[in-house]
């Protein structure tokens, strides 16, 4: 399924290319390993005031493969997250009122539609449909949004759930395709024309070096989440001294990794120790002041090399980022470190430019992450 950068629409999204119902509808939806639930806007959905009525809305009644769940149906009572208590008889639609962590939301009601997916080798990978081989994923479960809040929301049809959790899109698709999936997210300021691919099986192995591995935790405290262990961060090659609880999932910390994220957020003792690091070497620069950022420099007044940042997982696996990926360009002549403070206790979070320029493959069902360095486009 084609993925690419949504840097053109002015948001920190990966955006990809999907297609449901029978007959196939096309939608941009983002491409969020944090979430359980996909869904689409619907016809008639609404936004903020002010914002462009949707490009792209789903046509349910048009859709031969469409059923609406009841609100009395285990799905709806076990699984859909924020389903709403007001079931007023056993045949009333499954609704939701799905928030996010930055604050935008999504209402409206499930059911259940088929998938059209291109089949690699096909000749299809542009997801257009012309030609090529086509797989029908069955009875996914989708959202149809009659209302919506949120930035990310003005430029996109939606949200393609690939998180952990029964009803994720990737678990569905995951479960008939080899239990894994993969992709691998182009630079985040791409232009919309440099496209990668988000893939379910066997990812695209290529060239050069073996992936690093480690274990992939799915873990219910932080579900829909996928957390990995981190055993340490280096700077130019020295150690940070960040306590270890700050890591661990079991004493109220934890990594987790988040396409649909775009900036980094350390929990503040890993982001203390961390942009006391990178900004001990960097303080010859004037500091400049830019929103969201806490440290931002000057770069015409000269360009100082950049540190090595390394984060190390368990099993020995090293995420060795590129300087663009945390020391990050935010305006012409100013460069950002690139992270965010977190709450502590809380869960730090890998965001997407700190993935960029890597292919990172989901084990499901063997339950390893897999990543290398590759420049993704295509």
């Amino acid at each position: 399924m084609p993925l690419s950068s949504g840097a053109y629409t002015g948001t920190g999204q990966y955006f990809v290319r999907f297609r449901v119902g029978t007959p196939a509808q096309p939608f941009v939806l983002v491409a969020d390993t944090g979430s359980d639930l996909t869904w689409v806007k619907c016809r008639g959905a609404a936004g903020p005031p002010a914002s462009d009525p949707p490009a792209r809305e789903f046509r349910a009644s048009e859709s031969r493969s469409w059923a609406p769940l009841a609100c009395s149906s285990d799905t709806c009572t076990s699984y859909v997250p924020f389903s709403l208590a007001n079931c007023s008889s056993p045949a009333s639609p499954c609704a939701y009122d799905y928030r996010y962590k930055d604050g935008s939301a999504a209402r409206g009601v499930v059911g259940t539609d088929a998938a059209t997916i291109a089949l690699s080798g096909s000749g299809s990978e542009d997801g257009s449909g012309g030609g090529g081989r086509r797989a029908k994923l069955q009875g996914v479960v989708l959202g149809c949004t009659a209302t919506y809040d949120g930035q990310s929301f003005q430029s996109s049809d939606g949200v393609l759930s690939l998180g952990n959790s029964n009803i994720s899109f990737a678990s569905r698709a995951a479960a008939r395709f080899g239990g894994r999936f993969s992709y691998c997210l182009v630079d985040h300021l791409a232009p919309r024309n440099a496209s990668s691919y988000l893939t379910f099986g066997p990812g695209p192995e290529g060239g050069g070096a073996p992936a690093a591995r480690t274990p992939l935790v799915l873990d219910r405290r932080v579900s829909p989440f996928y957390a990995v262990a981190v055993d340490a961060v280096y700077v130019a090659g020295e150690a940070l001294d960040i306590p270890a609880d700050v890591w661990d999932v079991g004493r109220g910390g934890g990594a987790i990794l988040d396409s649909g994220t775009s900036l980094t957020v350390l929990a503040t003792p890993a982001y203390r120790a961390v942009v006391a690091a990178l900004g001990g070497r960097l303080a010859a620069l004037p500091r400049v002041a830019m929103d969201p950022f806490e440290y931002c420099y000057n770069w015409t007044a000269g360009a100082p090399e950049i540190p090595k940042l390394e984060v190390s997982f368990a099993g020995s696996a090293r995420l060795e980022p590129p300087a663009k990926s945390y020391v990050i360009d935010a305006a012409p002549g100013v460069k950002c470190i690139g992270v965010q403070e977190g709450a502590w206790p809380g869960v730090s979070v890998i965001g997407n430019i700190l993935q960029q320029e890597h292919l990172w493959e989901f084990d499901l069902r063997d339950r390893w992450l897999r990543f290398k360095h590759t420049r993704c486009a295509l």
